[in-house]
């Protein structure tokens, strides 16, 4: 035990056990209980120097840790984020149809209307213009759409990272959309194959689509493509379209400031358009300006003079007559050739100079004696002797009403419809010679006056024709009938239906002036009826003829003997009748006509060349101020005609006739009661019917029955100077009170008295 007891070890706080004092037992100073000041100040601060280094180091350990750990987060967030746009990806992929069936569909069909010496008069279709290639067009308009759309295009892969994160960037720190990180290709990818929505599907595609298309084709091809079929606002797709439409000119030849003001359009096509509003896109084109200086595109001295350009202002629609032509072609062109399925070329027979010419005439009449004369509208038509529409007008202007007078509107011709009486008088029988007693007449209840309520007594048909009495016109209509009358205004070219009444001689019935321009043309070409054309040929854009006007042979509608005696009495009309401020240095005939107050002024007249009708009115059927057809009409007919005959030789109106005066009051001129007048040859046409005709001057015994009268009216051709003066020398004028001249009732066979031929008959 005692050993044990020895050999054990007592347990020690500090180090080897220490020798014992010599005397006894002693306590060191760790081991006191409050110890020295000395010794635990010395402690603290040593206490303290070690927990400021480890302080140190336990936060450099901390930052690292947190960095460590957000990198860890992130990159984890990151495969995650990956994995779920790979899902959203295929997801909206496995949508669309395989990559191996996609194509870039064809280009909406363009139709280009050219005039007859190839100067282009309109685009029509859904582009509004050709595709033009891109070394074609203006270089400074890829440069102008690049510098502001998609300034890294040639050098991203169809979708720009830095674009679009600094889009998401904008986008967010102001809180709402206001700028799009879309490259060409996909603005190319979204308008060939996909809706305008905005959603994640259409976004997912877009990128796939322009992936592919920077795949398959070159950038100079995508850039091509983009800007041929992209909307520049006011109906304009593509550059070509939009050069016309803003500047009348090509995109070939479009300047600096025009290509900026083309590009700054693509932001927002509708509002930004010089059309609806010039001053948002004059400061959006300066913005482009800017933007092709900081790229290197332009020079400071380029960018000066492009900047002083004055700004652009287009018409809030596509401006110019010729789209009148235009739009009668394209309501034509699906008979001739069926559905349009690729670009094509339409030759028209239009001369572009002649209808600038014509617009110009109607417009400044109208911008001058407008407001004076209550004038808002007017019509133009010319057409030369094979049927070719040399020039139509169908309004004051095409920007602001595209309803084309010329070819759709149907008014009241009044004396202008004369010459088809005239005409199947001649037919029946009677000659320029012939004379009829002009006095007041009544039929039933009906009594068509003269200009002014002047009458001339005897006078030839040539002299009541040229001075346009109504009397006489009412009743040759009498005579030969209005069923006669009808049918030879049908067959030389009226088409409108004609009410058969005693009226239709002063042009009550309704037509277009293309028609009533129309059915003269057979006077000026000595007896044919021709097609009406507008188109020679339709070609598609590598030239291939999809049609072509045969130019056949024109039926015979009038003898020749009548063309020389209508010409001759028409001739009269301009010489010395209602149409003298027509007259030029060219053998021309035709006729005025001015309905029941005023409303519609005519003149219709023809040369050896040209068949030119001309109208003036108001839509809403407002009378006008005294304007006749010798007036306005008569005026800008002959603008039109001396200009369109600058340099042509002189030819002689078809047809001859000699004034035979001493044998023109003959009994048998007159149909007796027993012999019907004679009728057009089977040879010039379709037959009329065999009628019978009251006399002239008929004095009744009893009162005649009343006739039916559809729309009652007082047609006036004179315009002051017109009309014969007290001391015209070719008939005497004649005022109220004359005798009177009653044909009325029914038309009845009767023999004619001495008093008839006495009478003038």
């Amino acid at each position: 035990m005692a050993n044990r007891r020895d050999s054990r070890i007592e347990p020690s706080f500090e180090g080897p056990p220490r020798a014992k004092s010599s005397g006894g037992l002693s306590v060191s100073e760790e081991d006191r209980v409050v110890p020295s000041n000395r010794k635990a100040s010395a402690k603290r601060k040593t206490a303290k120097a070690k927990s400021s280094r480890g302080g140190r180091g336990r936060s450099r350990r901390g930052l690292f840790s947190v960095l460590g750990r957000l990198a860890y987060w992130c990159f984890v967030l990151g495969i995650w984020g990956g994995i779920a746009v790979a899902g959203i990806v295929i997801y909206y992929g496995a949508k669309m149809p395989a990559a191996t069936t996609w194509s870039i569909p064809d280009r909406a069909p363009n139709i280009k209307i050219v005039s007859v010496d190839g100067q282009l008069l309109a685009n029509r279709g859904m582009s509004g213009g050709e595709a033009v290639g891109l070394h074609e067009m203006s270089p400074y308009i890829p440069e102008a759409v690049i510098a502001i759309e998609d300034r890294r295009f040639y050098s991203h892969f169809g979708v720009d990272p830095i674009g679009l994160s600094r889009a998401i960037v904008t986008n967010l720190l102001g809180g709402h959309f206001s700028q799009g990180g879309s490259t060409l290709t996909q603005q190319l990818a979204k308008n060939l194959f996909l809706k305008p929505d905005r959603t994640l599907e259409r976004k997912v595609q877009e990128v796939l689509l322009a992936l592919w298309l920077e795949h398959k084709h070159t950038k100079d091809q995508i850039l091509e493509m983009y800007l041929n079929r992209v909307y520049f606002g006011s109906g304009a797709y593509g550059v070509e379209a939009a050069s016309r439409r803003y500047f009348g000119k090509s995109a070939r030849d479009v300047t600096l400031s025009e290509a900026a003001l083309l590009a700054g359009l693509l932001k927002a096509p509708s509002r930004l358009s010089p059309a609806r509003d010039p001053k948002a896109a004059e400061e959006r084109s300066q913005l482009v300006l800017a933007a092709m200086r900081d790229e290197g595109k332009i020079s400071a001295k380029e960018l000066t003079s492009a900047m002083s350009a004055p700004a652009t202002r287009a018409a809030s629609y596509w401006t110019g007559s010729e789209n009148y032509v235009a739009d009668t072609i394209m309501e034509e062109l699906p008979d001739l050739i069926g559905d349009v399925r690729g670009d094509i070329v339409v030759d028209t027979t239009v001369d572009l100079t002649l209808q600038k010419l014509a617009e110009q005439s109607i417009r400044r009449l109208i911008d001058e004696s407008g407001k004076k004369l209550n004038v808002t509208q007017g019509a133009l038509v010319s057409i030369d002797d094979s049927g070719a529409v040399r020039a139509m007008v169908g309004g004051y202007d095409y920007s602001t009403s595209q309803f084309d007078r010329a070819s759709e509107a149907r008014r009241q011709p009044g004396s202008a419809f004369k010459p088809f009486v005239y005409m199947a008088a001649l037919e029946a029988g009677r000659t320029p010679d012939s004379t009829r007693n002009d006095a007041p007449i009544k039929i039933g209840n009906w009594t068509p006056d003269n200009y002014g309520g002047k009458y001339f007594g005897k006078v030839t048909l040539a002299t009541a024709l040229a001075k346009s009495l109504n009397s006489v016109a009412a009743q040759l209509t009498m005579e030969v009938g209005p069923n006669a009358v009808v049918e030879a205004a049908h067959r030389m070219g009226i088409q409108s239906d004609l009410q058969a009444n005693t009226s239709i001689a002063l042009g009550t019935s309704e037509v277009t002036p293309l028609e009533l321009t129309s059915a003269y043309v057979p006077f000026a070409n000595g007896g044919y009826k021709p097609d009406i054309h507008f188109i020679r040929r339709v070609t598609t854009a590598e030239g291939k003829v999809l049609y072509e006007g045969g130019g056949g042979s024109a039926p015979r509608v009038v003898k020749p003997e009548i063309v020389g005696m209508m010409n001759s009495m028409m001739t009269g009309t301009v010489e010395i009748g209602t149409a003298k401020k027509a007259a030029f240095a060219w053998p021309s005939a035709g006729k005025t006509g001015t309905s029941q107050n005023s409303r519609d002024a005519w003149f219709v007249g023809y040369t050896a060349n040209l068949t030119t009708g001309v109208w003036f009115g108001n839509d809403d059927g407002t009378p006008m101020k005294k304007v006749t057809g010798g007036a306005l009409p008569a005026q800008a007919w002959h603008e039109f005609m001396v200009a369109a005959h600058e340099g042509v030789p002189v030819r002689p109106l078809p047809g001859t006739w000699k004034s035979t005066p001493a044998d023109t009051v003959v009994p048998d001129e007159i149909p007796s009661a027993d012999v019907a007048p004679p009728v057009p040859s089977a040879s010039v046409g379709h037959s009329a019917p065999a009628v019978s005709v009251a006399a002239p001057v008929a004095r009744a015994p009893q009162p005649p029955a009343p006739l039916r009268v559809a729309r009652p009216a007082q047609t006036v051709d004179a315009d002051g100077s017109g009309m014969p003066s007290d001391d015209d020398s070719t008939t005497a004028s004649i005022k109220h009170p004359v005798p009177p001249g009653d044909v009325g009732g029914p038309t009845k066979k009767r023999k004619t008295s001495i008093l008839d031929i006495l009478g003038g008959g």
